[in-house]
């Protein structure tokens, strides 16, 4: 068997005594797999971290790769510790083999005695969350770092939760607007197909850059941009059926250009518009109406 490791007593300054309770977030208690090569053993590490005492770990040992990815799928542990022995276990191997085994979101740190400079980087890139020199780390260090690399994976679990629910409800909102947008077809068209409106092109051009304002910047100062826009369709002799098929046409375009953002906020402010425009569009016909049936002067 290799000499005995121990963890570096001097870290800590003679005149900086660490508290039995330090401040910080360190877990009451974890459950380690410590996986080791032939010629190590884990005695030495049950004593330092029961020598410490702040944190009350539950350490398990296994020998070699083969025992260690067992263990990793017959039980759950807060994190795995691995040590890199000179000729005995490969560290860098042992990461692998536990990667490929689907364990993408198990914590791992690598303890071994070469400088952090000479193996820090390699660990990093197989997967590890730390690599730390026994000779050079106190057991209060191992702890915290167990303990950060932890909460690190909880943090990114979290993140990637976060990200799975936002993606399904930007996915419901499309799916929910999508279809409130085909029933208010169906009330215009007999056509189940939402089609380009047979309007001058120029006219469906110019809603879709005021659709595109207005959901960007609200009404604001676009309320004259309407009122010409509602002069120009009365002009043109558009029903209040025909301004809705463009209406839904270019907002159909819009939601399908959305990507991540929110389809509701869309939906919402396209609903303004829409009201706002079938608003203007009546008045602008009531007026057209009154002056014909003015007398001449």
């Amino acid at each position: 068997m290799e000499g005995r490791r121990t963890l570096n007593p001097a870290s800590t300054p003679d005149h900086c005594t660490l508290p039995a309770t330090p401040r910080g977030l360190l877990p009451p208690s974890l459950r380690v797999l410590f996986i080791t090569g032939l010629h190590r053993t884990g005695d030495w590490l049950r004593e330092a971290f029961g020598a410490d005492g702040v944190v009350q770990i539950e350490l398990d040992e296994a020998v070699g790769i083969a025992r260690g990815l067992s263990m990793l799928r017959d039980e759950l542990y807060d994190i795995v510790l691995i040590s890199h022995e000179g000729g005995g276990l490969d560290a860098l191997k042992m990461l692998d083999a536990i990667r490929a085994g689907s364990h993408d979101e198990q914590p791992i740190l690598v303890l071994g005695d070469l400088p952090a400079r000479e193996l820090a980087a390699h660990c990093y890139e197989a997967g590890a969350d730390a690599y730390l020199s026994v000779p050079d780390t106190s057991t209060r260090t191992l702890i915290w770092e167990l303990a950060r690399a932890c909460e690190r994976h909880e943090l990114v679990a979290d993140n990637r939760r976060l990200q799975r629910t936002q993606r399904m409800r930007v996915e419901q909102e499309a799916q929910e607007s999508r279809a409130m947008l085909q029933d208010q077809w169906r009330l215009l068209s007999a056509s189940a197909e939402i089609v380009p409106p047979d309007l001058p092109v120029q006219l469906t051009d110019h809603y879709r850059q005021l659709l595109r304002t207005y959901v960007i910047m609200g009404a604001g100062n676009l309320s004259n941009e309407m009122e010409r826009l509602a002069d120009l369709l009365a002009a043109a002799f558009i029903t209040s059926r025909q301004a809705m098929q463009m209406h839904l046409y270019v907002l159909n375009e819009m939601l399908s250009g959305l990507g991540a953002r929110s389809a509701r906020h869309i939906m919402n402010r396209a609903s303004l518009l829409q009201a706002e425009l079938l608003l203007h569009l009546s008045e602008g016909y009531r007026n057209r109406l009154k002056t014909a049936a003015s007398p001449l002067r």
